[in-house]
């Protein structure tokens, strides 16, 4: 059996090597190395894949997030509402911006925003809903979108983790993750769904005057060369991470196939285990399994399932032990902990198992019972 790994990316790479390398070969021929013809080629695919209007590569995941923000023309001390059980980027940027982040608490089977905990959670000063579509599938947004709606709030997606997943509205009309709020922000990180070969991100919107606007930031401020109208950041994504996305992206679709099929053999081996909650799907949204994470009986010792599968050459993560509103940086008298009981019953019981595109029925069947077994 092959070694198992959490992500295996040179396993993908090794599959695709020839049109990988060729993308690299035809950037250092041309010299172009920023701003180059293959990030247009790359920008207009995504636009194509995703049906959105406006793709507009930048540096990373964070960048995308910030950028989006201040596109926004929001004012230090508005507030601007995010799931506190996520990465710390999202609340990362809100306050780097000036503006104060109010986290909310997440479905204890989506692990997505709480649409209760969000309508408890607007205030006069509230200008921003910030959902974050975690491991892998959208939360519901139709919800969402509607309290935006009533408050005149803008959305702005976190879709680091959900490019490819699909939301269905109740009128039927489908829709790709980062593409339904005013803004959808993505990360190109490389054990993303849909990778690079370091660091990159995107933002998406249908909004022309929302597109010209954080294309100028994301370019100095920049509209017209040296002519800087607004006060803006460095963030784009180089030539040689377009033309390995690029390729990558034909292939989105079959890598979300695999995941969902390792997904499914986990969901069937775990079905009647008494220890294990399997990850629930929302019902109007597809799941690309970013990540498979379920969760354990709040009386099994996390730590110690870890180490004994270490051992086994089975390796696990936690995403995330420490919820945002514990986090020393974030903390504030205004929390309780009573305000958050999923989120911290998560942090507490989730377990992350190895998931990528190149799982194969052996490694599945090695890991499912091995973890079984050490759960009777």
């Amino acid at each position: 059996m092959k070694p198992i790994q959490m992500v295996d990316l040179k396993g993908q790479y090794e599959k695709i090597k020839t049109e990988i390398d060729n993308g690299i070969q035809s950037v250092i021929e041309s010299s172009t190395f920023v701003k180059g013809g293959m990030v247009t080629t790359f920008q207009q695919n995504l636009e194509q894949y995703l049906g959105v209007k406006h793709v507009i590569p930048v540096g990373n995941g964070t960048d995308a997030l910030q950028i989006a923000l201040m596109a926004l023309g929001l004012q230090p001390g508005d507030e601007v509402i995010t799931p506190t059980f996520t990465f710390i980027a999202t609340a990362e940027v809100v306050a780097l911006l000036g503006l104060t982040p109010i986290f909310v608490d997440v479905e204890p089977d989506t692990f997505c925003m709480s649409v209760e905990s969000v309508k408890k959670a607007i205030t006069p000063k509230t200008k921003t809903i910030v959902p974050v579509h975690l491991f892998g599938q959208n939360a519901n947004m139709e919800a969402i979108l509607q309290i935006a709606k009533e408050h005149n709030l803008y959305v702005v997606e976190d879709a680091c983790q959900s490019i490819g997943a699909e939301y269905t509205f109740s009128n039927g009309q489908k829709v790709k993750s980062g593409c339904m709020g005013h803004i959808g922000c993505t990360s190109f990180f490389p054990s993303k769904n849909l990778g690079c070969f370091g660091d990159g991100g995107a933002i998406f919107t249908n909004d022309d005057a929302l597109a010209q606007e954080m294309q100028c930031i994301a370019n100095h401020g920049m509209t017209v060369h040296y002519h800087h109208d607004k006060i803006g950041v460095n963030s784009r994504l180089d030539s040689i991470q377009a033309a390995i996305l690029d390729v990558k992206l034909r292939y989105l679709d079959t890598y979300i196939s695999a995941r969902q099929t390792a997904a499914h053999y986990y969901d069937v081996a775990f079905a009647n285990q008494p220890n294990i909650a399997i990850p629930t799907r929302n019902s109007k949204s597809t799941h690309v399994f970013h990540q498979y994470t379920l969760k354990l009986r709040s009386s099994i010792d996390r730590n110690a399932v870890q180490e004994q599968l270490k051992t086994l050459g089975i390796p696990t993560m936690v995403y995330y032990p420490i919820p945002l509103h514990l986090q020393k940086a974030y903390r504030n008298e205004r929390y309780k902990k009573v305000d958050f009981p999923n989120a911290e019953m998560l942090s507490k019981t989730v377990l992350s198992l190895p998931m990528h595109t190149e799982l194969d029925e052996e490694q599945l069947e090695y890991i499912t019972e091995n973890l079984c077994n050490l759960l009777q």
